[in-house]
C-alpha cells in the first residue's frame, strides 16, 4: 500500500531534519512525501535545510513541497516590501545564515537553486482522503476559493472549528507540544525550533515519528 509520510515547520532545523529522515521507512519508488512549508527563519541552519531539500526535489518525482508563512515573508523581503516584519519574525536567522555561505560580495544573497526551489512550493497538495496545507482552511469555502492569507495564515478560526472539510486536513503552522489529532484535522507543528521535536506522520497508519 502507499504510505504518505508528512513533515512539519523545519525552521532552519536541519540535524533534527537529517535525524527524522533516517528514521521513516520511506520508498522513494512508491510513497509520497509531504513538506508542509517553513522550511527557514528562527533556526540558524536554514540555508542547509533548503540545500538539502532542493536536492530532493531535483533527484525523486514523488516529494510535495508545500509554501508556509515564512517562505511568503521571505518572498516579500526580496521584493522590497515589509522587511522590517520578516527581520522580526525569525528571518534575521535566515539572513545572517544565507550570508555566511555566500560565495563573494557579488554574488547573490540567495542562489538561484533556492530561488527556483522557493518559487515552486504549491499552496495546498490533495489526495481522495486528505488534504494538505501549512495553516489551515475556512469552514463552508471550496478548496479552489480558498484565500492564499488563510491557507498560509489562518491559526484560531481552524483550529477551533469542528467543520466537515470532506476530507481530513494535514496542517502545521500552529506549534503543539505533541500532535493535535482530531477528526477532521491533524497538527503536526511540534515546535521542532523552540526545543521540542521536529515530527513526521505517517498515512494511512497515522503513525508518528520524531527527531
Amino acid at each position: 500500500m502507499e504510505k504518505i509520510f508528512v513533515i512539519g515547520d523545519i525552521h532552519g532545523c536541519f540535524q533534527k531534519l537529517c535525524t527524522l529522515m533516517d528514521r521513516i521507512d520511506y520508498d522513494g519508488e512508491q510513497d509520497t512525501l509531504v513538506f508542509l512549508g517553513d522550511y527557514i527563519d528562527r533556526g540558524y541552519e536554514s540555508y542547509d535545510v533548503v540545500q538539502y531539500l532542493a536536492g530532493l526535489s531535483a533527484r525523486r518525482q514523488r516529494i510535495v513541497f508545500l509554501k508556509g508563512n515564512h517562505e511568503q515573508m521571505l518572498e516579500n523581503y526580496l521584493a522590497g516590501t515589509m522587511r522590517f516584519v520578516y527581520i522580526v519574525n525569525g528571518g534575521a536567522q535566515t539572513l545572517e545564515n544565507y550570508q555566511a555561505h555566500r560565495a563573494g560580495s557579488l554574488s547573490p544573497l540567495i542562489p538561484d537553486s533556492h530561488l527556483k526551489f522557493f518559487s515552486g512550493l504549491l499552496l495546498y497538495y490533495e489526495t481522495d482522503d486528505y488534504v494538505f496545507v501549512h495553516a489551515g482552511l475556512r469552514d463552508n469555502v471550496p478548496l479552489r476559493r480558498q484565500r492564499p492569507e488563510d491557507l498560509l495564515w489562518i491559526r484560531d478560526l481552524f483550529i477551533r472549528s469542528d467543520h466537515d472539510f470532506g476530507k481530513r486536513i494535514i496542517f502545521g503552522h500552529t506549534p503543539f507540544a505533541e500532535p493535535l489529532v482530531l477528526p477532521n484535522k491533524i497538527g503536526i507543528d511540534t515546535g521542532a525550533v523552540y526545543g521540542n521535536k521536529l515530527t513526521c506522520l505517517e498515512l494511512p497508519a497515522c503513525k508518528f515519528y520524531f527527531s
